[in-house]
Protein backbone atom coordinates (compact mmCIF):
# COMPACT_ATOMS: atom_id res chain seq x y z
CA UNK A 1 0.00 0.00 0.00
CA UNK A 2 1.59 3.32 -1.01
CA UNK A 3 2.12 5.82 1.78
CA UNK A 4 -0.22 8.75 1.27
CA UNK A 5 0.22 11.85 3.45
CA UNK A 6 -3.51 12.54 3.49
CA UNK A 7 -4.24 8.98 4.53
CA UNK A 8 -4.28 8.60 8.32
CA UNK A 9 -3.54 5.31 9.93
CA UNK A 10 -5.65 4.69 12.98
CA UNK A 11 -3.17 2.24 14.52
CA UNK A 12 -0.42 4.86 14.86
CA UNK A 13 -0.41 8.09 16.84
CA UNK A 14 -0.16 11.38 15.06
CA UNK A 15 3.24 12.97 14.99
CA UNK A 16 4.16 16.58 15.33
CA UNK A 17 0.99 17.74 17.06
CA UNK A 18 1.18 19.31 20.45
CA UNK A 19 -1.38 17.82 22.76
CA UNK A 20 -3.00 19.80 25.49
CA UNK A 21 -3.28 17.61 28.56
CA UNK A 22 -5.08 18.64 31.71
CA UNK A 23 -4.35 17.05 35.04
CA UNK A 24 -7.77 15.89 36.30
CA UNK A 25 -6.54 16.23 39.86
CA UNK A 26 -5.54 19.90 39.76
CA UNK A 27 -8.89 21.31 40.86
CA UNK A 28 -9.28 18.98 43.85
CA UNK A 29 -5.71 19.84 44.90
CA UNK A 30 -6.52 23.54 44.56
CA UNK A 31 -9.70 23.12 46.59
CA UNK A 32 -7.72 21.36 49.31
CA UNK A 33 -5.26 24.23 49.50
CA UNK A 34 -8.08 26.78 49.63
CA UNK A 35 -9.97 24.79 52.28
CA UNK A 36 -6.79 24.41 54.29
CA UNK A 37 -6.22 28.18 54.09
CA UNK A 38 -9.83 28.96 55.05
CA UNK A 39 -9.34 27.06 58.28
CA UNK A 40 -6.35 29.06 59.48
CA UNK A 41 -6.05 31.94 61.87
CA UNK A 42 -4.21 33.86 59.17
CA UNK A 43 -7.32 33.85 56.98
CA UNK A 44 -9.48 35.02 59.87
CA UNK A 45 -7.04 37.83 60.65
CA UNK A 46 -6.90 38.96 57.01
CA UNK A 47 -10.68 38.82 56.69
CA UNK A 48 -11.12 40.79 59.92
CA UNK A 49 -8.74 43.51 58.71
CA UNK A 50 -10.53 43.74 55.34
CA UNK A 51 -13.96 43.99 57.01
CA UNK A 52 -12.69 46.63 59.44
CA UNK A 53 -11.19 48.69 56.60
CA UNK A 54 -14.39 48.26 54.56
CA UNK A 55 -16.58 49.53 57.42
CA UNK A 56 -14.25 52.43 58.30
CA UNK A 57 -14.01 53.59 54.68
CA UNK A 58 -17.78 53.46 54.26
CA UNK A 59 -18.57 55.21 57.54
CA UNK A 60 -16.04 58.03 57.08
CA UNK A 61 -16.83 58.47 53.37
CA UNK A 62 -13.14 58.81 52.50
CA UNK A 63 -13.59 57.21 49.07
CA UNK A 64 -17.31 57.80 48.80
CA UNK A 65 -19.99 55.58 50.17
CA UNK A 66 -20.11 52.64 47.81
CA UNK A 67 -21.77 50.49 50.51
CA UNK A 68 -23.81 52.56 53.04
CA UNK A 69 -24.58 51.52 56.61
CA UNK A 70 -26.46 48.22 56.37
CA UNK A 71 -23.41 47.11 54.29
CA UNK A 72 -25.43 45.09 51.80
CA UNK A 73 -22.47 44.70 49.43
CA UNK A 74 -20.33 43.37 52.28
CA UNK A 75 -23.07 40.86 53.16
CA UNK A 76 -23.22 39.85 49.50
CA UNK A 77 -19.45 39.33 49.52
CA UNK A 78 -19.75 37.12 52.64
CA UNK A 79 -22.58 35.13 51.06
CA UNK A 80 -20.55 34.60 47.89
CA UNK A 81 -17.54 33.56 49.92
CA UNK A 82 -19.65 31.07 51.90
CA UNK A 83 -21.27 29.77 48.71
CA UNK A 84 -17.83 28.93 47.32
CA UNK A 85 -16.17 27.88 50.56
CA UNK A 86 -18.69 25.18 51.48
CA UNK A 87 -18.36 23.15 48.25
CA UNK A 88 -14.58 23.56 48.27
CA UNK A 89 -14.43 22.27 51.83
CA UNK A 90 -16.70 19.35 50.92
CA UNK A 91 -14.57 18.52 47.88
CA UNK A 92 -11.44 18.58 50.04
CA UNK A 93 -13.20 16.43 52.63
CA UNK A 94 -14.23 13.88 49.98
CA UNK A 95 -10.66 13.76 48.74
CA UNK A 96 -9.43 13.17 52.29
CA UNK A 97 -12.04 10.41 52.70
CA UNK A 98 -10.70 8.75 49.55
CA UNK A 99 -7.14 8.91 50.92
CA UNK A 100 -8.33 7.54 54.26
CA UNK A 101 -10.14 4.69 52.50
CA UNK A 102 -7.00 3.74 50.56
CA UNK A 103 -4.92 3.97 53.74
CA UNK A 104 -7.42 1.80 55.60
CA UNK A 105 -7.31 -0.83 52.85
CA UNK A 106 -3.51 -0.83 52.98
CA UNK A 107 -3.60 -1.15 56.76
CA UNK A 108 -6.02 -4.08 56.51
CA UNK A 109 -3.80 -5.81 53.95
CA UNK A 110 -0.73 -5.19 56.13
CA UNK A 111 -2.58 -6.54 59.19
CA UNK A 112 -3.64 -9.65 57.25
CA UNK A 113 -0.03 -10.23 56.14
CA UNK A 114 1.21 -9.73 59.69
CA UNK A 115 -1.40 -12.15 61.03
CA UNK A 116 -0.47 -14.76 58.42
CA UNK A 117 3.24 -14.31 59.25
CA UNK A 118 2.51 -14.60 62.96
CA UNK A 119 0.47 -17.77 62.45
CA UNK A 120 3.25 -19.24 60.29
CA UNK A 121 5.87 -18.43 62.92
CA UNK A 122 3.66 -19.91 65.65
CA UNK A 123 3.32 -23.14 63.65
CA UNK A 124 7.08 -23.23 63.05
CA UNK A 125 7.76 -22.62 66.74
CA UNK A 126 5.36 -25.40 67.72
CA UNK A 127 7.09 -27.75 65.28
CA UNK A 128 10.47 -26.83 66.75
CA UNK A 129 9.20 -27.42 70.28
CA UNK A 130 7.94 -30.86 69.26
CA UNK A 131 11.23 -31.64 67.53
CA UNK A 132 13.25 -30.45 70.54
CA UNK A 133 10.99 -32.42 72.88
CA UNK A 134 11.77 -35.60 70.92
CA UNK A 135 15.49 -34.84 70.76
CA UNK A 136 17.82 -36.91 72.84
CA UNK A 137 19.86 -34.99 75.35
CA UNK A 138 23.41 -35.85 76.44
CA UNK A 139 22.34 -36.69 80.00
CA UNK A 140 19.55 -38.97 78.83
CA UNK A 141 21.87 -40.74 76.41
CA UNK A 142 24.55 -41.18 79.13
CA UNK A 143 22.03 -42.63 81.58
CA UNK A 144 20.71 -45.04 78.98
CA UNK A 145 24.25 -46.10 78.04
CA UNK A 146 25.06 -46.60 81.73
CA UNK A 147 21.98 -48.80 82.15
CA UNK A 148 22.93 -50.82 79.08
CA UNK A 149 26.52 -51.20 80.27
CA UNK A 150 25.32 -52.38 83.69
CA UNK A 151 23.16 -55.00 82.03
CA UNK A 152 26.08 -56.17 79.92
CA UNK A 153 28.68 -56.12 82.70
CA UNK A 154 26.49 -57.39 85.45
CA UNK A 155 26.59 -55.64 88.81
CA UNK A 156 29.99 -54.07 88.34
CA UNK A 157 29.87 -50.27 88.33
CA UNK A 158 30.83 -48.63 85.11
CA UNK A 159 33.49 -45.95 85.04
CA UNK A 160 31.78 -42.71 84.33
CA UNK A 161 32.73 -39.12 84.32
CA UNK A 162 32.87 -39.10 88.11
CA UNK A 163 35.44 -41.89 88.30
CA UNK A 164 37.47 -40.72 85.29
CA UNK A 165 38.54 -37.50 86.92
CA UNK A 166 41.47 -37.40 89.25
CA UNK A 167 40.64 -35.38 92.32
CA UNK A 168 43.40 -33.12 93.54
CA UNK A 169 44.68 -33.93 96.97
CA UNK A 170 43.93 -31.18 99.43
CA UNK A 171 46.40 -30.76 102.25
CA UNK A 172 45.75 -28.63 105.24
CA UNK A 173 48.41 -26.63 106.87
CA UNK A 174 49.40 -27.89 110.27
CA UNK A 175 48.10 -25.97 113.23
CA UNK A 176 51.01 -24.45 114.80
Amino acid sequence: MPENTTYRRLDQPRRGRARFEVDPDWFPRLSERVARFLGTGRFLAIQTVIVFIWIVLNLTAVLGRWDPYPFILLNLAFSTQAAYAAPLILLAQNRQDDRDRVSLEEDRARAARTKADTEFLARELAALRIAVGEMTTRDYLRSELDKLAEKINGDRPVAGPETDRVRPRVTRPADG
